[in-house]
């Protein structure tokens, strides 16, 4: 087995299952079904069923914090694109590309921060972007 397709599928796979929780997982979705339906027209239908119903445990498990059901989904989806890559290997490229397009930031245990607070009144805002420790007196 290629190191190089091994490394892509299980980059691939846990970025995957992460973006299948935000936001952005319509465009990772689209990317994806696009993907197999230029190398395996055949599998596509399916695989876009696949990608519905793992995107459903993967919710279902982030609610449930349930560590188990998201490892196996991350293994389910490397598998898949290990298999794909074996069987078209030109296709590394685009899913290389495509990663690069939706996957999340390599920082993304530590993203950015944005806040905004509005105070009235007597109202007071206490926010912080990591640990925060008040005194009052």
């Amino acid at each position: 087995m290629d190191p190089e397709i091994t490394s892509l599928a299980q980059s691939g796979g846990a970025a995957l299952v992460t973006l299948m929780a935000t936001d952005a997982w319509q465009a990772a979705r689209e990317g994806l079904v696009h993907l197999w339906r230029r190398t395996q027209p055949q599998r596509a239908e399916a695989v876009t069923a696949e990608l519905d119903a793992g995107q459903a445990e993967v919710l279902a498990a982030t609610v449930a914090d349930d560590q188990e059901v998201l490892s196996e989904v991350r293994a389910e989806w490397q598998g898949r694109l290990r298999r794909l890559l074996v069987a078209r290997p030109e296709a590394a490229t685009e899913l290389r590309r495509l990663l690069d397009e939706i996957a999340p930031p390599a920082s993304a245990a530590d993203p950015a921060v944005t806040q905004r607070a509005t105070a009235s009144g007597h109202a007071r805002v206490y926010q912080a972007g990591r640990d925060q420790h008040i005194t009052e007196r």
